[in-house]
């Protein structure tokens, strides 16, 4: 089938990013394997516009429209690749969901990303965001990955080491931005497999079961989940939208002499993270509303669209936000998700 018949024109945006922006792309392409990329880098006019690599939607600001190609991951499949008396690999393709490969594994008695559930976004956008939550990263169950490079049409795999994981960060957000499309992800699942309750609040919904099954801990974690955070198709928004920023314990220790409910975690490294969602609570701006773009009342850290929202709106907010924070705590938030 030549590229030209599956290129869209002037193609919206509105349903492929959860918070619901309108926002077209001058040319649009459904990604189902490597073919389709190594077809779009030898025609001479797709190849030199730039580009934008697209999965779930559900951690990119939409501020204007894209002048350039949307490489869109449309790819399918999982499957058991290899299995030992420890492991079990599984193999994921990028385009898959993210909570149909944790249901997947589930239905297949395979635990290690149930702490993960209900997380929105695309299995190929995870290892770029080392996805995490309830006291679990994405990058404690990865194996490895197989991408495509944009530059030169290579494929190429990178394990664990090489994919440079940190908080919400890895390396195709440095030396690879721009430059790799991820074609799957393969995870290394424990055959003996043991609850991960080191999260309070998820210790606290399961405190009534004192062997809870990996069925059970999704359950939780999707009941919290879904108390605190509004569901993309009926409010637009795109999960946390700050990270919760990580300082010295020095500075940590001076505001908790002036604000003793101050949440934080101590980190390995040194540092403390300190709960973003309080820092914004505490400057007044939950459930407030800037424009068409407002605070979740449930929840501080999730900025959403209150309707027919610009990603100029979700910008302006979150810039206020982080100069109050800023001003009244010295701590500088970042944005998790990518601003386009």
């Amino acid at each position: 089938m030549p590229l030209s018949s599956v290129i869209s024109r002037d193609f919206s945006l509105r349903l492929h990013n959860t918070f619901g922006i309108e926002s077209h792309a001058d040319s649009y392409l459904p990604v189902r394997s490597a073919a389709d990329l190594q077809a779009m880098l030898d025609d001479p006019q797709l190849s030199r516009l730039p580009q934008l690599m697209l999965g779930g939607g559900s951690n990119i600001v939409l501020t204007g429209d894209f002048h350039g190609l949307v490489l869109h991951s449309c790819s399918s499949g999982i499957e058991i690749v290899d299995a030992d008396d420890n492991t079990t690999l599984v193999r994921a393709a990028a385009g898959v969901g993210w909570q149909a490969l944790v249901e997947w594994t589930l239905q297949h008695g395979l635990g290690g990303l149930e702490n993960l559930s209900l997380i929105p976004g695309s299995v190929g956008a995870a290892p770029i965001q080392n996805i995490g939550a309830y006291g679990v990263e994405m990058s404690a169950c990865f194996h490895s990955l197989t991408a495509f490079d944009l530059t030169d049409g290579t494929l190429f795999t990178l394990d664990r080491a090489a994919c440079e994981f940190g908080y919400r960060d890895s390396v195709f957000k440095r030396a690879l931005r721009g430059r790799a499309m991820i074609l799957d992800v393969t995870f290394a699942l424990p055959r003996r497999w043991t609850p991960n309750l080191r999260y309070a609040e998820l210790a606290a919904e399961l405190a009534h079961l004192p062997a809870p099954s990996m069925q059970q801990v999704s359950a939780a974690v999707s009941a919290i989940r879904r108390r605190k955070l509004p569901d993309p198709a009926v409010i637009g928004n795109a999960g946390s939208f700050f990270k919760n920023p990580l300082v010295s314990r020095a500075l940590r220790d001076d505001l908790l002499a002036s604000y003793p409910g101050l949440v934080s975690h101590d980190q390995p490294d040194g540092s403390s993270k300190l709960a973003a969602g309080w820092l914004i609570e505490q400057c007044g701006w939950k459930g407030k509303t800037l424009g068409a773009a407002g605070v979740y009342e449930k929840q501080a850290l999730v900025l959403v669209n209150r309707g027919g929202a610009r990603g100029a709106d979700v910008m302006a907010l979150a810039q206020k936000i982080e100069s109050h924070v800023r001003q009244r705590f010295g701590v500088t938030l970042e944005a998790e998700p990518v601003i386009v």
